[in-house]
């Protein structure tokens, strides 16, 4: 009893500053509260594990910021704490008010819970409103998260509802005739939901692995192994060659004024802003001379801002060299493919209208084997097959052009093919490789789903993965399945029947207790 008025009134005073007896219109409006409370918490934790997968992103979303702000901040890292804050303040209030219900006490949500759930809520329809405008091909990660994670979501959810039943069951036995029904409808339709969802789930790694074999998909490095070392430099592809064994070097090329491929990302407005120490405002590659951009430091930004918080991983002489990093040539780069017998792939972003013929050509100069050259730029592609025996390697929007020139190499975004897509492109000779993918969770899922390689960020932790984080063997997942459930039914039938008898011994009770204060009258 004494528990029972400690939780009674710690709930009244975190929900409420004040007692209200409530009575009539009060009742709904408490339900109302309650209803509020428990969106509010769903959207809430819905977003952070939105938030979460979108972690293997974060380094484009912080790019994104810095294209409008021109300030280095962790803004991900900001948003995340955020959306933690908000859902566990919500998930909080949600518990408080369950149990306000279970201790039959009326919801009186203070009106500050109110403005703060509301002020939430908007918070996270701005944010998915953003996205959705500046980014909407981000969305698309979301449902591969869950082609890992459901198997595991679903036993949770049967855990969490079989919790649940103890609360609608006990109400269920003390409402009016009319409101069963509606408890037990929807109640049921949650229950079927629950338990019947493994038949819409299909996940790659829903696998025998002694049945199957696995290869292991190969590493192309992202600009190098810009966790490791600044991003574009020679530094980062010569730790991805070395500390990562990668199979190709990605990269971005552009062409100077005097028109001489050099090695940078960002292509737009204030492009060498991110990267660079510049202070005079360039917006395009060819106005500036090779010699003046390299005399820019393209590394201190790396070891100031620490984009991937790796930074700590560095000796001091790393971070000496990182500091000292200028912007490298493409001729620079194809010296180091040859010295390690890497291949280089690389997105060529036009500033003129000769720029795909003076790449080749510094390509060609170089004497690097044709056969290390992945040509990925749609552009003036037949000019490049005739001159030269490069290996082509084509774009989700090419496969037509791809069959019809027997090409054998696909580059897609890790969330435009699924798993039967990738099986029947490998079953044909085609190798598929799928960027940009930098948490084990994805590495995993594409490990199983049959990728011929993967270009990331994170070489250095997928170069030592032997296997992918889970398999499971259909069978298994099936026999956990019904046991979960099972166990689960007979677990609620057993909490229905003790408040059934509960209910019914308090009311035999009641009457008794009538029967009693009648006796005497009589």
């Amino acid at each position: 009893m004494a528990l029972g008025r400690c939780c009674r009134d710690f709930s009244r005073a975190f929900l409420s500053c004040h007692r209200e007896n409530q009575r009539g219109n009060e009742n709904k409006r408490s339900t109302c509260w309650c209803i509020m409370v428990t969106v509010g918490a769903l959207i809430s934790v819905c977003w952070l594990y939105i938030w979460l997968v979108f972690y293997s992103d974060r380094d484009d979303i912080n790019t994104l910021f810095f294209s409008y702000l021109y300030k280095h901040k962790n803004y991900f890292m900001v948003v995340m704490i955020i959306s933690a804050l908000l859902a566990s303040y919500c998930v909080l209030l949600l518990l408080f008010a369950l149990v306000q219900v279970v201790l039959q006490e009326k919801l009186d949500l203070h009106w500050i819970h109110k403005v703060l759930i509301c002020f939430g809520v908007l918070l996270i329809v701005t944010m998915i409103s953003l996205i959705t405008l500046f980014q909407r091909d981000r969305w698309d990660i979301v449902p591969l998260s869950l082609q890992y994670t459901a198997p595991f979501l679903q036993f949770g959810a049967a855990g969490a509802v079989t919790l649940l039943s103890w609360l609608v069951f006990r109400t269920f036995n003390q409402v009016q005739k009319r409101s069963k029904f509606l408890i037990a409808g929807l109640f049921l339709i949650l229950l079927a939901f629950i338990y019947l969802c493994p038949l819409l789930i299909h996940s790659p790694c829903l696998i025998d692995i002694k049945e199957i074999n696995l290869t292991k998909p190969d590493l192309w490095g992202h600009r190098g192994a810009p966790m490791l070392a600044p991003e574009n430099t020679m530094m980062s592809f010569e730790r991805s060659a070395t500390e990562c064994k990668v199979k190709v070097f990605e990269t971005d090329v552009q062409l100077s004024k005097d028109r001489i491929p050099f090695l940078m990302h960002d292509n737009k407005g204030e492009f060498l802003k991110r990267t660079t120490n510049v202070t005079q405002s360039i917006s395009s590659g060819n106005q500036v001379d090779i010699s003046e951009l390299q005399s820019l430091n393209a590394g201190k930004w790396f070891i100031e801002n620490d984009p991937f918080q790796t930074v700590h991983l560095l000796n001091k002489s790393q971070r000496e060299t990182a500091e000292t990093q200028t912007i490298p040539t493409l001729r620079q780069l194809l010296k180091l493919a040859k010295r390690h017998n890497i291949s280089i792939i690389f997105d060529l972003y036009c500033n003129g209208s000769n720029d795909t013929e003076d790449t080749v050509k510094e390509i060609l100069n170089s004497n690097i084997s044709h056969e290390l050259i992945y040509w990925l730029p749609p552009q003036n592609r037949e000019y490049v097959k005739k001159t030269s025996n490069f290996t082509q390697v084509y774009n989700i929007t090419e496969t037509s052009e791809m069959d019809k020139q027997n090409g054998t190499h696909l580059n897609v975004r890790h969330s435009q093919l699924n798993t039967h897509e990738i099986r029947n492109l490998r079953n044909k000779g085609i190798k598929v490789n799928l960027y940009v993918v930098n948490e084990r969770w994805m590495f995993s899922l594409l490990w199983c789903a049959g990728a011929s390689s993967v270009t990331t960020n994170n070489c250095q932790v997928f170069s030592k993965m032997e296997q992918p984080d889970w398999t499971m063997a259909p069978s298994v997942y099936i026999t956990l399945w019904i046991s979960v459930d099972a166990a689960s039914i007979l677990i609620m039938i057993a909490v229905f029947v003790y408040h059934r008898k509960n209910t019914s011994s308090r009311q035999r009770g009641g009457r008794i207790s009538e029967q009693l204060e009648i006796a005497p009258l009589v």
